[in-house]
């Protein structure tokens, strides 16, 4: 560390030690933090939107670079990056976000009650003083960390270039050591669960996000093959554990034909995942009355009913649990895979052209292109060394399905915890810092793309190799779908048919076009020739193709 002198280098070398990158955009209430961070080359990314600096951390977490940390300016400077504070808060991000705030002596006439807003949407303020900075940067990323929540970390105005009081004083601030779980699962329970799983003869394995951040993966297969057991992953745990007896992603993102296994399970024990309406599939996923035994750290607002659910430690529970579980199976047992290799030889595939045809279309029926057949093609021609970035939208229920990810942190889906549009771009900014060997991929909509424009400039700009996807129908597509067939004019639900491939080009990407499927090859070929530069893709895709998603709420209406 260095000697700071005033209250803006301490805070700087707080964050120099806790954090791996900081993504920001400066104002007159933070340019002394970022000056002090910039002159010492500490990894830095401008975007040009505030709203993107805490999605670019949020998705740099996300996918595996550490602790998120941005920062804005006071005022119009925090509210432009309320949304995606409120993405970062829902999904549970540790994340610490510096800006201004009013002088210390009073507010000014235009300053708004920043304190208001920020407590509206449950994230914690911790104020610095001249007396504690380093303290109190200190306690945010511990209140972050312990939390798995924001907290922003306001500097009064007229303190950022004042001197540090002598000796500095401790925080002011509490905060909690660990995480609030709950205290380590008796044995009795264990001993529950492990007689519900060893009596089960069609086992479903469900493996969340959780699972990862415990660094249970192996552990966590290998159990998987003693039970015998099939298994999903959530779209947090995407490809944890492979292999030929995964289901693919729970929930809205799996294959019409995986329902077939997954409402056939007599048994379902869910690991390190919230267990949201998202990943139950509304209630569809399985079968009604199938026991669910959920495993999780800490309570979920959005956890669906379960049998049972036990709040611990992954790391305490797992191996306890696989132990009692694996002690009591029959070495005798048939196994439900033993039933499936018995009765159909293997696993189906997951789309049969055959069965399917209508899946296998270039084209929709107004001539656009098929967003499946377009992602299927994609998935074969990109880097398989790739990071995934999805932004929301209607597009979002086919890129999971068809666009693969190696791992949990080369997916990253964004807005989907408060259902907002327009965090992918500037997503993509993180996830490339946090992997930067990797080829990124964002994909997008028209009207996410439109919504984010100012940071696609920062998107070329900071991706080394990779690929922006403009899922392009021209519309606001879950809404022009949902609420055509409830009678609605859809005159505010279209969008003009915007040429992204020349918005690119005007930011320094290769643009393409892909309007009808005679254009593929062409495409293919541009692609191939810039594979290590960057590249946007305009596709114009069809209306006539709905995401399962969407089907399923207007067969509810």
């Amino acid at each position: 560390m260095n000697n700071p002198a005033t209250v803006s280098e301490a805070i700087a070398d707080v964050i120099a030690e806790r954090a791996n990158h900081v993504f920001g955009l400066v104002g007159n209430a933070n340019s002394h933090v970022v000056a002090s961070l910039t002159q010492r080359g500490f990894p830095y990314t401008s975007l040009r939107h505030e709203m993107g600096t805490v999605a670019a951390a949020d998705a740099f977490y996300r996918a595996g670079g550490g602790i998120a940390v941005s920062t804005t300016t006071c005022g119009a400077g925090l509210t432009n990056a309320m949304t995606s504070l409120a993405e970062a808060r829902v999904a549970r991000i540790p994340l610490v976000h510096i800006t201004g705030t009013a002088p210390s002596a009073g507010p000014r006439p235009f300053d708004i009650n920043q304190d208001g807003l920020i407590e509206a949407l449950d994230i914690p303020i911790i104020q610095v003083t001249a007396a504690s900075a380093a303290a109190d940067a200190t306690a945010a990323f511990d209140l972050a960390e312990a939390t798995r929540s924001p907290v922003v970390l306001h500097i009064p105005f007229d303190l950022q270039a004042a001197e540090l009081v002598n000796p500095p004083a401790a925080s002011a601030v509490a905060f909690p050591t660990q995480n609030a779980v709950a205290e380590s699962v008796d044995q009795d329970t264990i001993a529950e669960l492990a007689d519900a799983l060893a009596g089960a003869t069609r086992p479903l394995i469900i493996i969340g996000r959780g699972v990862a951040e415990a660094g249970l993966r192996t552990e966590v297969a290998e159990f998987i093959d003693e039970l015998g057991a099939l298994h999903m992953h959530t779209a947090m745990a995407r490809n944890i554990v492979g292999g030929h007896w995964c289901l693919g992603t729970a929930g809205g993102f799996a294959h019409k034909s995986r329902l077939q296994f997954t409402q056939d399970a007599d048994l379902v024990l869910i690991l390190g995942a919230s267990f949201n309406a998202y990943q139950a599939r509304g209630g569809k996923l399985m079968s009604p009355g199938t026991p669910i035994l959920h495993v999780l750290d800490e309570p979920h607002p959005a956890s669906q009913s379960a049998s049972t659910r036990v709040f611990g430690d992954l790391r305490d529970v797992l191996p306890r649990l696989r132990a009692a579980t694996v002690g009591k199976l029959d070495a005798n047992r048939r196994t439900w895979r033993d039933e499936i290799v018995a009765t159909m030889g293997e696993l189906p595939p997951v789309e049969d052209p055959e069965l399917h045809p209508e899946l296998f279309g270039e084209a929709g029926s107004d001539g656009r292109i098929d967003p499946r057949a377009a992602l299927r093609r994609l998935d074969r021609l990109l880097p398989q060394d790739r990071t995934v970035v999805t932004d929301g939208g209607h597009f979002i229920g086919w890129v999971p399905k068809y666009l693969d990810s190696p791992e949990p942190a080369a997916q990253i889906l964004v807005g989907t915890a408060i259902q907002s549009i327009g965090l992918g771009l500037s997503s993509a900014v993180g996830a490339a810092a946090a992997r930067p060997d990797k080829y990124t991929i964002l994909v997008t909509g028209d009207g996410g793309g439109l919504m984010a424009l100012a940071d696609l400039e920062s998107t070329v700009r900071s991706l080394k190799r990779g690929l922006i996807i403009v899922m392009n129908d021209a519309a606001y597509g879950a809404e022009l779908h949902q609420y055509a067939a409830e009678g609605l004019d859809t005159t505010s639900m279209t969008i003009a048919d915007v040429d992204f491939a020349a918005l690119g080009r005007a930011f320094g990407a290769t643009g393409i076009t892909v309007g009808k499927p005679a254009d593929w090859d062409a495409a293919q070929q541009t692609l191939a020739q810039h594979c290590d530069g960057v590249c946007l893709l305009d596709i114009k895709i069809s209306r006539t193709v709905v995401a399962d998603f969407i089907e399923e709420i207007l067969k509810r209406q």
